[in-house]
């Protein structure tokens, strides 16, 4: 009956999706436990998925938990944490990302998620991409299409100084650099404006419109916990402890979250 449900729902947002309704969704590091999913999808329609470990981790605590979010009627976003520069450098970094995403797409098949589902590398380091780390993600994207699924990439949406007067984003960057190739990007920028800080919209943009990014198919808004150089100008809808909690969501450890919009209510495909 779930899924019936969540088949109509998604009906109606194919619909709505042609006026450019956008939904909301949420990522954390950590699997936030099967009780509170329902209190979660009340203001979520898709949740991120790690298939590895999320940064300064050591494992991943959302293997086999797919079924679980797929009965709640949870769309997804996957994710696979990517390689810091100072583990490309002197290497051949194409190489290195062509069997991360072997590892990437035997993952998510493990986990049960169908073939030609849309997986993100999480690059961490903002800025403009070095050589060797732009040589990292291209061969992890094309080792992923060529394994018959999507690549794409979670990147900064921050302006920093490119060095020549001006400033750059990694997404910027990237849509740039990548050219015909169009990767799929999810785009953090947490400032106000253009964020509305940690609030669940009614009616939220859609990411590529919101950040003037053609690629952008999700937006990161707001992160647990905010980041006060980024956050200043953002209204005081940030809890007490700097996080950010769903309304209803009980304020601790396993109930904060970053939060998303997407032009769809299951960005990556996965279900």
């Amino acid at each position: 009956m779930l899924v019936k449900i969540w088949l109509m729902a998604a009906a109606m947002a194919l619909g709505s999706a042609a006026w450019g309704q956008a939904f909301n969704g949420m990522d954390r590091n950590d699997y936030p436990g099967d009780a509170l999913l329902i209190a979660l999808h009340k203001s979520f329609a898709f949740t991120s998925y790690w298939l590895n470990a999320p940064p300064g981790e050591k494992a991943t605590t959302w293997t086999g938990k797919r079924i679980e979010l797929r009965e709640r009627c949870f769309g997804f976003l996957l994710l696979w944490n990517g390689r810091l520069d100072k583990e490309l450098k002197g290497k051949d970094a194409a190489s290195l990302g062509r069997s991360d995403a072997a590892a990437a797409v035997a993952a998510a098949e493990r986990e049960g998620f169908p073939k030609g589902a849309l997986i993100f590398l999480d690059q961490e380091e903002g800025g403009r991409l070095l050589p060797e780390q732009l040589s990292y993600v291209l061969g992890w994207v094309d080792a992923v299409r060529r394994a018959g699924w999507r690549g794409g990439l979670y990147c900064s949406g921050l302006p920093v100084d490119d060095g020549n007067g001006g400033t750059i984003t990694t997404a910027q960057d990237i849509e740039r650099q990548a050219g015909s190739w169009k990767i799929p990007l999810w785009v953090a920028r947490d400032e106000c404006p253009p964020s509305p800080g940690c609030t669940v919209e009614s009616n939220p943009r859609k990411p590529n419109a919101a950040l003037g990014l053609p690629d952008a198919v999700v937006w990161q808004y707001a992160q647990s916990p905010r980041r006060p150089e980024f956050t200043g100008g953002c209204p005081k809808n940030y809890a007490t402890d700097s996080n950010c909690y769903a309304p209803g969501v009980y304020h601790g450890p396993y109930g904060f979250v970053d939060l998303d919009t997407a032009s769809s209510l299951d960005p990556s495909g996965g279900r």
